[in-house]
């Protein structure tokens, strides 16, 4: 590993929890891979305000869900870096297609498990090898409130969640022994694209902090699991919902 360029991978970073993620972790000194499926405009700006503040980050264009494009794309990033190791991968990627079960086509399960839950296996088993012989890693995978307590209407995205939930408690013990450690974070209400749909002034009524987050504040957690401070935390999932109950 070069000595002073720490790489940190994080998927579906165009937008959102995200960018903010990335941006975030690019000010931490890590030179940011920015992975993303399609929205070339949106990428490019994630990567231009890391550039703003004096960061590194390089695009890296790939379906989460599509094994054979994460394994072409990342095993050639790899090779083309010998000397480079990703020691902090964020697993952020993720869609939402609502409906109650009785409508639900299978493309709708089928699509939200692939990239919410396939994705994240996708992609962490591509890394993990590098990270067991580098002694050292930081997994930290973002699920929600969903994943926790179940929300009706989004029975697929509750069991994605509730996967990867359970994936980031048995994958902590498999690798604890080498310095990595796996945690989820689990976001409330934060005001981004996913939430927009949703009424703020109703939906806030539930919350005691009485408003939604922002995607900052998501990053100021994930940071901070990411970093050595973190060392002695793992297999957690941390809220992060104003004291929305779950």
């Amino acid at each position: 590993m070069s000595a002073n360029l720490k790489y940190a991978l994080v998927t579906g970073a165009a937008r959102g929890i995200g960018k903010a993620i990335a941006v975030k972790l690019a000010s931490d000194g890590y030179h940011v891979l920015i992975n993303y499926k399609s929205n070339d405009a949106e990428a490019e700006k994630t990567k231009s305000a890391i550039e703003e503040q004096g960061g590194a980050a390089t695009l890296m264009k790939f379906d989460v869900s599509d094994r054979t494009e994460v394994n072409n794309v990342l095993a050639g990033w790899l090779e083309q870096h010998p000397d480079s190791v990703i020691e902090v991968l964020i697993n952020n990627a993720g869609i939402r297609n609502d409906n109650l079960l009785m409508w639900m086509e299978p493309k709708d399960w089928d699509g939200v498990i692939d990239i919410n839950l396939t994705g994240f296996y996708n992609v962490t088993k591509t890394l993990i090898n590098q990270m067991l012989l580098n002694r050292y890693g930081r997994i930290i995978n973002i699920v929600s409130l969903s994943g926790l307590k179940g929300v009706p209407g989004q029975m697929n995205y509750s069991a994605a969640k509730a996967g990867v939930i359970g994936a980031t408690k048995a994958l902590a013990q498999e690798v604890g022994k080498r310095g990595i450690t796996v945690n989820a974070v689990a976001p409330g209400y934060i005001k981004t694209d996913m939430t927009q749909d949703i009424n703020e002034k109703e939906a806030k009524a539930q919350i005691p902090a009485n408003r939604f987050g922002e995607p900052e504040e998501v990053a100021e957690l994930v940071s901070f699991l990411a970093s050595k401070k973190a060392s002695y935390i793992s297999a957690e999932v941390i809220s992060i919902n104003g004291g929305l109950y779950s």
